[in-house]
């Protein structure tokens, strides 16, 4: 046994239990990529792969078209949503003392630990006491209170990440700014945004993805369109089929890029700060 390490058969038990992780993890997904190159509709054993027939048909289903641009458009208005709540929420915490701060930056963090049916029942309520209808927007988007709902529920991860970037950032350079007659307005556009550009995009990055897969809140509060989820929940109850395998493979895709990019962001960010 090599001194300060654990006996051999302990550190292949934990090697094992790894593997078994990421197979516990990952094959059920694997299952579903496969199943989208499928050449048949029944899924059974053994696979026949090597067809794209699937993605064609998902190309030309108008019910899932819609839905994929419906929850697009979700997205990106709860991105700015977010973001325009968030990024002032981070610096208030980072650059003022007040009564109960420390409340505040906790209670920030609620809506990720709550429960989104909990977070969808509170909405609905809200909206339905103040009158805001669940179809109540613009025809080719969905209704405003479900992307208030996913700006809320999700404006706690910008607070979080342009928060922790601003507690690493180097003051100095502001204050030189500041030296050399720069302004407050100059010196947050020319100092203090670039240096948290990348933590504001990563945030926005990540606010993306989740709102793409987020269905407790859209089942509550979602108007007169469907999302992505609400598509592929109300089809398998009808039956797993090859078109919901190729959408799912596809947004899978569509997340993991996504997640590479916001984790290349914030080694940038980290990087830049070193």
């Amino acid at each position: 046994m090599t001194p300060g390490r654990g006996p051999d058969w302990l550190s292949r038990l934990l090697w094992l239990a790894g593997i078994a992780v990421f197979v516990f993890i990952y094959t059920p997904l694997l299952i579903v990529i496969l199943y989208s190159f499928h050449d048949s509709r029944i899924i059974a054993w053994p696979l026949r792969l090597g067809t794209l027939h699937w993605y064609d048909v998902l190309l030309h289903d108008r019910g899932m078209i819609a839905a994929v641009l419906a929850s697009l458009k979700l997205a990106l208005l709860a991105v700015v949503i977010s973001l325009a709540v968030g990024v002032p929420g981070a610096f208030l915490l980072d650059r003022h003392d007040f009564p109960g701060k420390t409340l505040y930056q906790r209670l920030v963090l609620l809506p990720l630990i709550l429960p989104g049916i909990i977070t969808g029942v509170a909405l609905l309520t809200f909206f339905s006491l103040i009158g805001l209808r669940l179809s109540s927007g613009f025809p080719t988007v969905p209704g405003w209170p479900v992307v208030l709902g996913h700006g809320t529920a999700l404006v706690s991860v910008v607070v979080t990440q342009v928060f922790a970037r601003l507690q690493r950032m180097d003051r100095f350079q502001e204050e030189a700014s500041m030296d050399l007659y720069a302004n407050g307005w100059q010196t947050f556009w020319r100092v203090t945004l670039p240096t948290i550009r990348t933590a504001v995009l990563g945030a926005g990055l990540l606010v993306f993805t989740l709102s793409l897969d987020e269905i407790a809140v859209t089942f509550f509060l979602i108007g007169r369109q469907n999302t992505i989820p609400l598509e592929i929940w109300g089809r398998l109850r009808l039956g797993i089929t090859p078109e919901v395998n190729a959408i799912s493979t596809v947004v899978f895709l569509v997340s993991v890029i996504v997640i590479v990019i916001w984790a290349r962001l914030m080694r940038d960010s980290e990087g830049a700060n070193a």
